[in-house]
């Protein structure tokens, strides 16, 4: 940009911003010249925008080359124009009568008109025009065609860049939420190795599978479509198979998960009942048992969503070793606690052998005054 006035410079910034030069055609631009050729009646239409040395046409009809240089640009002057740009007769405007597009040499367009586009601060990127091979004067209605159509380009520009900075914005976020959360593991599983109650440990342990469970749901919130819900069998999936690398090397994990759509807060509540029954299961429901499994199934009940988890380990004797100790407790209480920030209705028993959950969790709409 050597040599370029200041504002020239500032121009073509806010144009190379908007990272469309070069694009690949797309459907929203390509409809708005084709219509404008047929609604003005002219065999050219063009979304021109004006670089440095070239203009480059985003969107065209009747035009092969998807550029010419800057001296064959007749845009170059519009976009000086403070109101749309007409040039009845190229060969009798001083402009143009010599320009290779209008004389001969390349084509013979004898008539111009171009509606400048404006970014929002102002900086004219290029124009919206239409070209025809007779000399004429657009009608007022054909004028006023022209700018509408000329704003609606410029507001999908506009709309395309803010959806690109969106894509910037919600990567960088995504970066440094891991980045936190690792951080957060880190320092868990630092605090948790020189611990030595056994209370202490149990209770890192239970924030580590917690830290790990919204590193999963913002993971899953992150490559959702939809930023209100995630696929509960996909987020749930992770989870428990965090939870399989973590299992006794005797004791198996099956999970049978329906694909239905879930809000972050059950997403969450579900994964800590899931995490604190596997981790109870595993210290507790095993121990001195030569082979186990647990099962997990979410599926849609009459009264909501319905959540089971079940092992086949010593059942009545993990409700004693709870009692015992503090460890099993706590993630009782957890699972208490998650069920009831959903509005949820929690249900554990145990038989001789096997110990069981089931979780409802009724439709948001049978939920009012549950805290969030």
């Amino acid at each position: 940009m050597t040599g370029l006035s200041e504002t020239e410079t500032a121009r073509l910034t806010a144009l190379h911003d908007y990272e469309i030069l070069d694009s690949a055609p797309e459907p929203e631009f390509d409809e708005v010249v084709n219509l404008v050729a047929q609604l003005l009646d002219t065999p050219v239409a063009l979304i021109s925008l004006v670089d440095g040395d070239r203009q480059w046409f985003k969107a065209r009809v009747g035009m092969d080359s998807p550029q010419t240089p800057l001296g064959q640009s007749i845009c170059a002057h519009a976009i000086q124009a403070d109101s749309l740009f007409e040039i009845p007769d190229t060969l009798d405007d001083a402009r143009t009568a010599g320009n290779p597009l209008c004389c001969g040499e390349l084509s013979d367009m004898r008539f111009y008109a171009g509606a400048v586009l404006k970014s929002a601060s102002g900086h004219r990127l290029g124009t919206l025009c239409v070209l025809d091979t007779q000399p004429r004067r657009l009608t007022e209605l054909q004028r006023r065609t022209l700018q509408v159509m000329a704003d609606q380009v410029m507001r999908q520009l506009d709309l395309r860049r803010a959806l690109r900075n969106e894509e910037i914005l919600r990567d960088e976020i995504d970066h440094r939420v891991k980045n936190s959360l690792q951080t957060v593991s880190s320092l868990v599983r630092l605090y948790r190795a020189r611990a030595r109650e056994a209370e202490t440990k149990e209770m890192l342990d239970a924030v580590a599978r917690r830290v790990t469970a919204v590193a999963e749901l913002h993971s899953a919130l992150y490559q959702s479509e939809l930023r209100s819900e995630i696929p509960a069998d996909t987020y749930l999936g992770r989870v428990v198979a965090l939870l399989r690398s973590q299992a006794p090397e005797a004791v198996t994990l099956a999970e049978d998960l329906a694909p239905v759509r879930i809000a972050p807060d059950v997403a969450s509540a579900l994964a800590v009942v899931i995490s604190e029954f596997a981790a109870n299961s595993f210290k507790h429901a095993f121990a001195g048992v030569q082979a186990g499994r647990l099962t997990i199934r979410l599926g849609e009940g009459p009264q909501g969503l319905e959540l089971f988890c079940e092992d086949n380990g010593r059942g009545a004797g993990v409700a004693e070793v709870a009692e015992a100790e503090e460890g099993a407790g706590i993630g009782k209480r957890l699972m208490h606690a998650a069920a009831e920030q959903v509005g949820g209705k929690l249900t554990l028993a145990a038989a001789d052998t096997g110990y069981r959950l089931h979780l409802v969790v009724p439709p948001p709409a049978l939920r009012e005054g549950v805290a969030a």
